[in-house]
């Protein structure tokens, strides 16, 4: 999910322990990362551009049915990748600017100062232009981000869709300031152990979920036959992804204390290139998953490591940041973009240079009103509110 992890809170001051010690040196860091929040547009339009290549009722963008099936299969693995890289992304950021002195209530305050106003406004122009059939109960669900804890598909997803991920997220938040207690206690050199071991969890869950979990008499369409309740235990449940937000902390955690090999930017790309490739030839659990994890790591590494060290990255200029400010709220308003306007075509089939035009055309729009959401609501309300009355001004 992204959201900016800039501000955060933590609960035990062990990070100056830690850099004391003989086998944990920590170099000197900024507290921003521009790399990251540059990168975080990309892994938001990546979301977009699978969303877009989702059939909808009653309009499809490219009658070529060749088109269609090629675009489709395409993107088919952007969506989850997009997602796990904001999940470890998420860790990772939230770590490296843990300040010693905060409260795990300040944090709270300041995350769901953050991300609240913006899901509210999202579900509320979700139910307004396409959504107002929703069942209530599902709908208040997905307001109180409850959807993620049902294995029912209809209701895990109901209303904003990609809203289900802020969910997850929302349970990451209150959980961090207990993980990073707990893992700024893991000695600097034994953190390799614990991220291999959480990489192999992730790993193994899919696994895990195939074996005993019960799959229930549907199958998704679109898959290798995979049950929607697999899907719902392995992907959606905030439990199994806390493993991803943990790998996030860790390898912040072996970066700022000199623990970490990195491999480049370009490197990291390749790999995550490969793991893309990947995707195509493993089941469908793991291809939603597993395949982009490490790359998605070893690429935010690196970013933070370039940042920190003051090197040149395509994704920390002016243009990036101010992408990567709003991706946030252009990951919420992309799928209510993409709906609305299917409903406003309605049944009409269209060529593939003109379906072209209109996913781009969708873009633009989603990206201004991302802009406004960011510049009218989630700016000025977390300047306001994320801080404590006595410090406000």
């Amino acid at each position: 999910m992204p959201t900016d992890g800039t501000s955060l809170a933590t609960t035990e001051p062990q990070e100056r322990q830690a850099s004391a010690r003989p086998d944990g040196p920590r170099q000197h860091r900024p507290s921003r990362l521009p790399s990251l929040t540059g990168l975080r547009f990309p892994a938001a339009f990546m979301v977009f551009v699978f969303h877009a290549s989702l059939p909808m009722p009653l309009v499809r963008l490219l009658a070529d049915d060749t088109v269609e099936h090629r675009f489709a299969w395409a993107v088919g693995p952007s969506g989850a990748l997009g997602v796990t890289f904001f999940f470890v992304l998420s860790g990772f950021v939230l770590t490296w600017s843990a300040s010693d002195d905060d409260t795990a209530p300040s944090f709270w305050r300041r995350r769901y100062v953050k991300i609240l106003p913006n899901y509210v406004v999202a579900w509320i122009l979700a139910m307004a232009l396409y959504a107002a059939a929703t069942p209530l109960l599902p709908a208040l669900g997905a307001l109180f981000m409850f959807q993620v804890w049902t294995p029912y598909f209809s209701e895990h997803l109901p209303v904003n869709p990609p809203s289900w991920s802020l969910a997850v997220e929302a349970v990451f938040y209150l959980a961090f300031p207990l993980l990073l207690a707990g893992i700024r206690r893991i000695s600097a050199d034994r953190l390799k152990y614990w991220i291999v071991g959480t990489v192999a969890a992730v790993f193994v869950t899919p696994l895990v979920t195939y074996q005993l979990v019960p799959a229930g008499p549907h199958v998704m369409p679109g898959t290798d036959g995979t049950s929607p309740v697999h899907y719902w235990f392995a992907y959606i449940m905030p439990l199994p992804r806390v493993l991803d937000f943990a790998l996030g902390i860790l390898v912040a955690r072996a970066v700022m204390l000199n623990r970490w090999r990195n491999i480049g930017m370009i490197w990291s790309g390749v790999l995550l290139a490969a793991g893309y490739v990947a995707s195509y030839h493993v089941p469908y659990l793991y291809a939603q998953r597993a395949t982009c994890l490490i790359p998605a790591v070893t690429l935010i590494a690196a970013a933070a490591v370039a940042d920190r060290d003051g090197r040149f990255t395509l994704f920390r200029s002016r243009a990036m940041v101010w992408l990567g400010n709003v991706s946030f709220a252009f990951y919420l308003l992309h799928f209510i973009v993409l709906a609305w306007f299917r409903k406003l075509l309605g049944t009409e089939m269209y060529g593939t240079a003109t379906g072209v035009a209109i996913i781009a055309g969708e873009a633009v729009v989603t990206l201004l009103a991302s802009w406004a959401l960011y510049a009218l609501v989630e700016k000025p309300l977390t300047h306001r509110f994320s801080r404590p009355r006595r410090q406000a001004g």
